[in-house]
């Protein structure tokens, strides 16, 4: 990186590459440098909103050409991981989209390479910087509301979109619907209760919808000292929907957001908190809240700690929510509990 510029590689231009480019665009000082296209469709898209910027229909060819700082990853799930080690070995730094791999071996694959090779890697689990659902981090660890205790974390939304050649309806590329979407909202119940430690266990229930696929699922979470977060998806419902309920030792919180689609402008969502001491709730203003919002805060956030050699989110933590997503497949396909391999 050249002082405050940062020169970023797409690592794939469908939908959501698309936003990451937008996002990416609105960041002072960040500019698309090249694109990875999959396919015609994509390939036209970036014709169309970045004529002047270089296109591949080869993503080692892209890695070869050089000229950038950062590859941002936004192909399909499967080669997640192959494309972050490539890019890290090309001796980029990689804003990676979740999941970081189908595997824990894929996983591990892109820890060694950032350890290898000095870069950084940082996922993108932006309901971290949410003014909303960070907002939720920061409670407890001021200890506002004591030790977490019980979370019960809701996703009710639509069926999934195929997405480009089927790939979300496919296992192979996809991985599953848990570590398509769930991942998020495990990656923030383990955030919520870091100070629990990791779960001792995990439960899994739910209906089958192919191979692979859960479209009505449930999950447990159990720590070793008593403390629990239930975890329910429906991907047979509409709109967008989710809900938080945490209750810790001292207080509790209870929030939710709503809109017709994840990527809505204008959903409505709402927050509260009783605090330690407290005997009524309040209700905590949230300036706006939604993925679209947080991808470029996430974005901008990653590209600072890139230029300072650091992660706001380290491979090595992300891998947690990867591990728990995988429990939870063998505890469903099983009917038993299963002890994550962190």
């Amino acid at each position: 990186m050249t002082g405050e510029r940062t020169r970023v590689a797409m690592g794939g231009f469908g939908a959501w590459g698309q936003m990451h480019a937008r996002a990416i665009g609105a960041i002072d000082g960040a500019e698309i440098a090249a694109i990875f296209c999959h396919g015609e469709r994509s390939e036209k898209a970036a014709a169309e909103l970045f004529p002047g910027v270089p296109r591949y229909r080869d993503y080692e060819a892209m890695l070869a050409a050089g000229g950038f700082d950062v590859v941002s990853v936004t192909a399909p799930n499967h080669v997640h991981s192959r494309f972050a080690v490539a890019a890290l070995e090309a001796g980029a730094h990689v804003f990676l989209e979740k999941p970081m791999g189908l595997t824990l071996a894929e996983c591990d694959a892109v820890i060694a390479a950032a350890r290898r090779t000095g870069r950084q890697v940082t996922l993108d689990h932006e309901l971290r910087v949410s003014g909303q659902w960070g907002a939720i981090r920061e409670v407890v660890a001021r200890g506002e509301v004591g030790r977490v205790r019980y979370q019960n974390f809701t996703l009710f939304r639509h069926p999934f979109r195929p997405g480009s050649g089927g790939w979300r309806h496919d296992p192979e590329r996809v991985g599953s619907w848990i570590l398509e979407e769930m991942v998020h909202f495990y990656d923030l119940v383990l955030w919520y209760a870091r100070e629990n430690g990791l779960p001792a266990q995990v439960r899994a229930f739910g209906e089958p919808a192919g191979e692979g696929l859960v479209a009505n699922f449930g999950t447990l979470l159990e720590w070793g000292d008593g403390s629990t977060a239930f975890l329910t998806q429906t991907l047979a419902g509409f709109e967008h929907h989710t809900m938080l309920e945490l209750a810790g030792t001292d207080g509790a919180v209870r929030t939710w957001w709503s809109g017709a689609v994840a990527r809505t402008l204008t959903p409505e969502y709402e927050l509260k908190v009783l605090r330690r001491g407290r005997t009524e709730a309040e209700t905590v203003a949230i300036p706006k809240s939604g993925e679209v919002f947080e991808l470029e805060e996430n974005l901008r956030r990653a590209f600072v700690a890139f230029r300072e050699n650091r992660s706001p989110l380290p491979p090595e933590e992300a891998k947690q929510s990867i591990a728990v997503c995988l429990a939870a497949e063998e505890a469903h396909a099983s009917g038993r509990p299963v002890v994550p391999e962190f």
